[in-house]
């Protein structure tokens, strides 16, 4: 496995966490009202972070554009952490942004995507 599919991985397994610590958030939400924005949104979010590292796994060649699409993620990031932690935050959400997109535009990282 292409050390960039590796950190991808490691990127997907972070956010699943973070989605994971956070749903009671979104579970306290539901009693409230049974369909929320952020309800749908972290749904939406959840499935598609399931099924893009289900695909990588298997080495699905359309799990390279759902990887790009899922570390794109870190774009928005960039600006949120920007706000909430300073500039050291920014700086790691650039970084973190780069060091997936560099890679996984990688042709050895492309390769490892060949299953039909």
């Amino acid at each position: 496995m292409p050390n960039g599919v590796r950190v991808f991985l490691g990127y997907a397994f972070l956010m699943l966490a973070f989605l994971g610590l956070t749903l009671p958030l979104v579970v306290d939400q539901a009693v409230e009202a049974p369909v929320s924005g952020i309800g749908l949104v972290w749904m939406l979010l959840l499935a598609y972070l399931i099924f893009t590292m289900t695909l990588v796994l298997q080495r699905k060649q359309a799990a390279y554009m759902l990887s790009l699409g899922l570390a794109s993620l870190t774009v928005p990031l960039i600006a949120v952490l920007g706000v909430y932690a300073g500039l050291p935050g920014a700086v790691f959400a650039l970084a973190l942004s780069l060091i997936l997109f560099r890679g996984l535009r990688r042709p050895e990282s492309r390769a490892w995507f060949i299953e039909p």
